[in-house]
């Protein structure tokens, strides 16, 4: 399988836009409220509350009974909502307000892990890191790129087998084809752009 291949194709049909297209702080709250929320949802629900809530030391000062109203489409409102607040808290107390850019501290943040800490380096900062959703961990096994039972597992594997230069692609591209072609039901593999190099293709 030729990796350079499949990244070439799935750049064509998705042209890569969302780097560094958003704020860390919000790219980081934004992220930990995605968590099992669907996308429309999460934007909604972090556009009002940034509306209102724009920097880290506005949210450290928020109410959480305002918080949980704002956010109250996503997913576990009532834990993210004092989560978000610390998260606030810790940002604008121990960084005066910024986000730090390394994987390690970002781990530390309340309600923070790999992928949520990933995400930000990718999309609030540029760096190159491999953000691991359900997509990306589904579509990686699938296409024989590595052969993982975690999300956890799956970063690790494709630090070794994924050139460095298409990290910071690899999440936004495999979402995007999830969502479209390489879905966790009905997958389309009649019209699939990579499926001739894909061992889980099914016959249509």
């Amino acid at each position: 399988m030729t990796i350079d291949l499949i990244i070439s194709r799935l750049k064509n049909r998705y042209p890569p836009g969302k780097f560094n297209s958003r704020d860390p702080f919000r790219q980081l709250i934004a992220t930990v409220l995605s968590q099992r929320t669907r996308d429309e949802v999460t934007d909604r629900a972090s556009g009002k509350l940034f509306s209102k809530y724009g920097t880290a030391t506005a949210l450290a000062g928020a109410d959480v009974s305002d918080i949980e109203e704002l956010i109250r489409e996503v997913g576990f409102y009532r834990i993210k909502a004092p989560r978000v607040k610390e998260i606030a808290r810790i940002i604008s107390n121990d960084f005066k307000g910024k986000v730090p850019d390394d994987v390690d501290t970002l781990l530390s943040l309340p309600g923070v892990g790999r992928k949520t800490a990933n995400c930000v380096l990718v999309y609030g900062f540029g760096k190159d890191a491999i953000a691991v959703d359900t997509h990306v961990h589904r579509i990686s096994n699938r296409l024989g790129l590595v052969s993982t039972k975690t999300p956890e597992e799956t970063e690790l594997k494709l630090r070794e087998v994924l050139p460095k230069r298409y990290w910071r692609y690899i999440n936004e591209l495999l979402v995007r084809f999830g969502q479209d072609i390489c879905r966790p039901v009905g997958p389309k593999c009649g019209v699939c752009m990579i499926g001739e190099m894909c061992p889980s293709r099914r016959g249509e």
